[in-house]
């Protein structure tokens, strides 16, 4: 996976992925559920579905401002981990879990997707919504998430995905690269990072071959599903 990074400097990916995240944390959750039309909220519901195992125990990775963990909360009995690398998407998401009253369901904490502060064998289920094509090592964050997973626990994962089908591949295309990095630009004030966005999504290793990646970090029985006409991609795998 080729390293496309939000800032043109000298830092690597994942500092710059942090103050990206930094940046735009007051603004994410708007521009998040406005660009997506409210869809985000369905395919999260869509993919906790998916952990048939009945988890006891879930690690949200790149939890970002939280909204993945406390769908978890209203669609399982879990107690729920989330971490993430920018502090300032943390405290978002803190407030959120605060006022909906999820403190003794939901923990969110600083830490690096590629260096697990747990166990091995720690987690019946792990999720991660958006944030896996941000990995400055995508086998060593794959490895990680297999790790921290029970024998026989469940990974679901949503990334952005390109649809392949006429009409809807040249609108999404316009939308993608034109529309949402200009209005993600002008209310975050961050326009490099609603232009990273694309940018990411186009390099990252999407449908078969991130099927392979899971698969070479240790999964099995990996399975893409496509949503909303293949604009978002669900992968669901086991340990």
């Amino acid at each position: 996976m080729s390293k496309v990074t939000p800032y043109n400097n000298t830092d690597n990916k994942k500092k710059q992925v942090t103050q990206m995240f930094d940046n735009i944390a007051k603004s994410y959750d708007f521009l998040n559920h406005s660009l997506s039309f409210g869809m985000d909220n369905i395919w999260r519901k869509i993919a906790i579905k998916k952990l048939t195992n009945n988890p006891a125990s879930i690690l949200d990775i790149a939890t970002g401002t939280g909204d993945f963990a406390i769908s978890a909360s209203k669609y399982t009995k879990a107690k729920i981990t989330g971490i993430d690398i920018s502090q300032g998407m943390l405290d978002v998401g803190n407030e959120k879990i605060i006022k909906k009253g999820l403190s003794d369901r939901i923990n969110l904490q600083l830490a690096d997707s590629e260096n697990l502060p747990f166990d091995d064998n720690s987690f019946d289920a792990l999720t991660a919504g958006f944030g896996v094509r941000n990995f400055e090592d995508l086998n060593k964050g794959l490895c990680e998430m297999n790790r921290t997973l029970k024998s026989g626990g469940i990974v679901a994962i949503l990334e952005p995905s390109e649809p392949a089908n006429f009409p809807l591949k040249q609108f999404y295309n316009l939308y993608f690269h034109y529309i949402l990095p200009f209005v993600g630009g002008i209310i975050s004030k961050d326009k490099n990072a609603y232009a990273y966005l694309p940018d990411s999504v186009a390099a990252f290793p999407s449908k078969r071959y991130f099927l392979a990646e899971l698969e070479k970090a240790g999964f099995k029985n990996c399975e893409h599903v496509p949503l909303t006409f293949g604009i978002v991609s669900l992968y669901i795998a086991i340990k």
